[in-house]
């Protein structure tokens, strides 16, 4: 399989086969120096919003090449998205829930304070922390050639989660996975909380028919405070168990997602 490189969404927009594309900045940079990408070989390019083209290396120039599309691609949005609500961690340990769950196809991603989360993003940690999360998903997305790169939002408290667990409105709300008849509807979602002690099992969970986007929500190293799972519960979110162990906040994530990628029938 061709190696992919990603551009800025918008790139793409109107590229037809037989148009050149140039791959400049980090990317060409990379390709060029790094990879030692040279004319001839065959690559794929991506807006990371869905848009794949392919084509032969025409040129190549100290931190850059032109590429000559053969064939262009557009990947529909899935429905219903993957939602994951990653607790902040310590020890990097929410960063690889971050490009495990990237890996293996979560559509978006949202960072949540949960009460007992060790590490805190206050202040200009916030920009920098959601900035860390979107270039590990990035390049994860990379890594699995995946059309799509999740989003990033910016943390949430338990209180927003709450909120929009209970309604089409709130912290972790997104009109991202309404299709484009629905413009201007906001998403119906299901949401889920991990529990390892959850009386229902996630494989044995059936996902509604009628949903944009399906959250889950793992919690931090500590786990999930009893107050926080009332407040979801009360919000309608369903408690779930992967299993009879108990797995890490890095891991707990990722084992979830591979369930409802089976579930939903796309593994």
């Amino acid at each position: 399989m061709a190696s992919l490189y990603l551009v800025e969404p918008g790139r793409l927009d109107g590229v037809g086969v037989g148009d050149p594309v140039p791959l400049d900045g980090a990317e060409g940079r990379h390709a060029v120096s790094v990879a030692r990408v040279r004319v001839g070989e065959t690559l794929r390019i991506a807006d990371g919003r869905g848009t794949v083209v392919t084509g032969a290396v025409a040129a190549t120039g100290r931190d850059t090449l032109t590429l000559t599309v053969s064939d262009v691609t557009v990947d529909a949005a899935p429905r219903p998205a993957l939602v994951l609500v990653q607790a902040l961690a310590k020890g990097g340990r929410d960063e690889m829930a971050v490009q495990a769950a990237t890996e293996i196809g979560v559509d978006r991603i949202v960072p949540w304070s949960a009460a007992r989360s060790v590490s805190r993003w206050d202040g200009a940690k916030v920009e920098k922390g959601r900035a860390r999360w979107a270039a590990i998903a990035q390049e994860a997305a990379k890594q699995a050639v995946r059309s799509r790169v999740p989003a990033v939002d910016t943390p949430v408290t338990t209180a927003q989660l709450s909120a929009s667990a209970g309604s089409s409105s709130g912290g972790v709300a997104s009109s991202a996975a309404v299709q484009s008849s629905d413009v201007g509807r906001e998403a119906r979602r299901a949401v889920v909380v991990l529990d390892p002690v959850g009386a229902v099992r996630l494989s044995a969970w059936e996902p509604p028919a009628d949903v944009d986007e399906i959250v889950l929500v793992v919690g931090p190293e500590g786990g999930i405070d009893g107050s926080e799972f009332d407040r979801l519960e009360a919000a309608g979110a369903v408690r779930v168990r992967l299993g009879d162990t108990v797995l890490r906040t890095s891991t707990a994530g990722p084992a979830a997602l591979a369930v409802l990628q089976t579930r939903l029938g796309r593994w």
